[in-house]
């Protein structure tokens, strides 16, 4: 476990580090900090993952490990987009979350997994974490979009310094590339998946296939746009959580069962 534990150590210190220190007073140490942070992070979930330094063969793969991916996927796009937009606020709360999605990866690294249902297994692993980050990024958007729109509503000054136009296309956007990549992790999963079980895995990824296609279409025939497509976001986002993350916790955490 050394081997986890040595990035995700680092992962966290820095992270701390950016939480804490301002960039009124600091300079660019923040954003460096949560830079080493990033990087630190992504070497603990390769670490996780393919179970470097563990004696026992295969990947390790887990609700952790699977939030730990995603808030890394979010992280990701929050350093590419805050180099040509504002982002006032966002590097704080994205560090707490990073320190979270670390210490429970170190705690729950996961389960070894040393045979697959198929060869396609991997692939499809990947597309839905990705599916998961590209809807994070989404939900991201829609929550300072309403943090836009409310403080325009009370007339307050500052906001996100983003027009709401633009957060909006942003944030439907992510929900557009989310969309169709969980479209092809469900199309894979039903590929390779003999005979294909209605678990609770399956049932809420459908739902919210259903709910992030229901939005999509909404916005384009009846223009679908502020409060109710931010809720959409939400509820789309809550049920795909729920799918993997949830399920996965329940069964591994309280129930204890072996992975399948």
């Amino acid at each position: 476990m050394l081997a986890l534990w040595v990035p995700s150590a680092l992962a966290l210190l820095a992270y701390a580090a950016a939480v804490l220190l301002r960039e009124e007073s600091s300079g660019a140490w923040p954003r460096r900090a949560l830079f080493v942070g990033w990087l630190a992070h992504a070497v603990a979930i390769v670490v996780d993952m393919a179970g470097v330094g563990s004696p026992l063969p295969g990947a390790r793969f887990g609700f952790a490990p699977a939030l730990s991916a995603t808030l890394w996927l979010v992280l990701a796009v929050y350093a590419v987009e805050s180099r040509w937009l504002p982002l006032p606020g966002v590097r704080r709360t994205l560090a707490g979350l990073g320190m979270v999605a670390v210490a429970l990866a170190v705690a729950f690294p996961g389960e070894f997994r040393p045979q697959v249902v198929s060869n396609w297994a991997p692939l499809h692993w990947a597309l839905g974490i990705a599916s998961y980050g590209l809807f994070g990024a989404a939900v991201l958007h829609a929550a300072m979009l309403d943090n836009a729109e409310r403080q325009l509503r009370l007339k307050s000054q500052g906001g996100t310094g983003m027009p709401l136009l633009r957060l909006e296309r942003l944030t439907f956007e992510f929900v557009v590339a989310g969309f169709a990549l969980l479209s092809a992790t469900l199309v894979l999963g039903w590929w390779f998946s003999s005979p294909w079980r209605w678990d609770y895995k399956t049932v809420f990824s459908v739902l919210a296939w259903l709910v992030f296609a229901g939005l999509l279409v909404g916005r384009q025939t009846l223009g679908w746009r502020g409060r109710r497509a931010s809720r959409g976001v939400y509820a789309g986002a809550l049920l795909l959580l729920l799918a993997y993350v949830g399920s996965r916790f329940v069964l591994e955490v309280i129930l204890q069962r072996p992975p399948s």
